[in-house]
């Protein structure tokens, strides 16, 4: 759901001063977890299974993942997986595997199904994955939305969506200590101090007015909010062209589900929540949906995209029910997955196919938890509101030679 794009130029004043602070509050959070610290999150375990495990492996277009995979392929080639272990401690690839794995994929015929799978069950071993609850988990879905917007405020054109400020500061505290790993600080520094960055309703409020940080206009806060749930869309200009929106930061603050808040308050049956259901109750309730929206302390800054996309967090484009997202805290990006759910329909049909991992998302927490992109369009919007599906994934991890070697 989302990318990480290189620092602005404008952070690199303040980069020595930010490091040493959070270098500081790394040294006070070690301090504190010398004691035993509270689980805070899940833990995954891997266990192999031969390929007739996996549900439906036989029946699917194999052919059709490789594409997704390729776009995984640069960094993975470069970096292969580092600070991540699958079955037995097993490494999910160096760069040199991964590359001779890119190279086997980039020669493959197109179209071929028969020799993708043959590919995969060559180059790749399952590992089933469990966590908190067992091998049984979430599978969600998400879209590229569509939205109405100028290049200047006008009229009912009055929401903006900003890019990212130049005083937003993102600190990897991984970088310092490994027992803060996948933990991240986002703030801003006022008086040499690293404080916590605005939050929704306070931009909302005004608090980036003058800054010239608007990169679009639109005519509808509903929309927008869910564009920030999404992490990337389209905006139809008034002219009838269309620009594409992705995601360029956060400002650090908690996410908010505020379909569980409906849940809690009796206003729709859990039966019933899907992101059509949120929308059909805050079009009846416009009031009390603006401040159930900034009770979601979250917030996206988003930057013009050009070229192949939505942008996912690996740093790549998105493939339509190809590309999925996950906890990349706990769980490797680039991997191939396979994953056994059900469609949103009245008949549970299942849905099972080999997915690879490129997306995050601040709602996407857990081992066995995957968010499936389904693209632009009416469809996708209607599968990916209403996708809350019982699921179990596998990864595929690398075999760590090249076969016949």
């Amino acid at each position: 759901m989302t990318q990480y794009p290189a620092p602005p130029k404008t952070r690199t004043r303040i980069s020595a001063r930010v490091l040493m602070l959070a270098l500081g509050l790394v040294l006070v959070l070690a301090a504190c977890t010398q004691a035993p610290p509270k689980k805070s999150a899940d833990t995954p375990s891997f266990r192999d299974v031969p390929f007739s495990a996996l549900p439906g492996w036989a029946s699917d277009r194999h052919a059709a993942a490789i594409p997704a995979l390729l776009r995984s392929c640069p960094p993975m080639e470069k970096r292969g997986v580092k600070g991540f272990r699958g079955v037995s401690g097993e490494s999910f690839g160096s760069a040199a595997i991964w590359q001779s794995i890119c190279a086997g994929a980039r020669a493959l015929p197109a179209g071929d199904d028969s020799a993708a799978r043959r590919f995969f069950e060559d180059r790749f071993t399952p590992a089933e994955v469990s966590g908190r609850d067992g091998t049984d988990g979430l599978i969600t879905g998400y879209f590229e939305p569509e939205l109405r917007g100028t290049r200047k405020r006008q009229g009912a054109f009055n929401v903006p969506l900003h890019v990212r400020p130049p005083d937003l500061v993102a600190v990897d505290l991984g970088r310092f200590s490994n027992e803060l790993k996948g933990k991240r600080v986002v703030g801003r520094v006022i008086k040499g101090r690293l404080v916590p960055y605005h939050n929704r309703s306070q931009i909302e409020r005004g608090a980036l007015r003058g800054k010239k940080l608007e990169l679009v206009w639109v005519d509808d806060a509903a929309d927008a909010f869910f564009l920030h749930i999404q992490g990337s869309g389209r905006i139809r200009l008034r002219d009838g062209s269309v620009l594409r929106v992705g995601y360029a930061g956060t400002n650090g603050q908690p996410y908010t589900a505020i379909g569980r808040a409906l849940i809690a308050r009796d206003e729709i049956p859990r039966e019933r929540m899907s992101m059509q259901a949120i929308r059909k109750w805050m079009g009846a309730n416009p009031a009390d949906g603006a401040k159930l929206m900034r009770t979601n302390k979250s917030y996206i800054f988003f930057r013009e995209l050009t070229g192949a996309g939505p942008i996912g967090a690996q740093g790549v484009a998105l493939t339509p029910e190809r590309s999925i997202a996950i906890d990349r805290g706990i769980l490797p990006l680039g991997l191939p997955v396979w994953m056994d759910t059900v469609l949103p329909d009245a008949a549970a049909t299942p849905y099972r196919r080999l997915m690879v991992a490129q997306d995050t998302g601040g709602a996407i927490k857990g081992a066995v938890r995957a968010d499936v992109f389904w693209g632009p369009g009416t469809r996708a919007a209607k599968m990916a509101g209403s996708m809350k599906s019982p699921g179990r994934v596998w990864f595929l991890q690398p075999r760590n030679a090249a076969p016949g070697s």
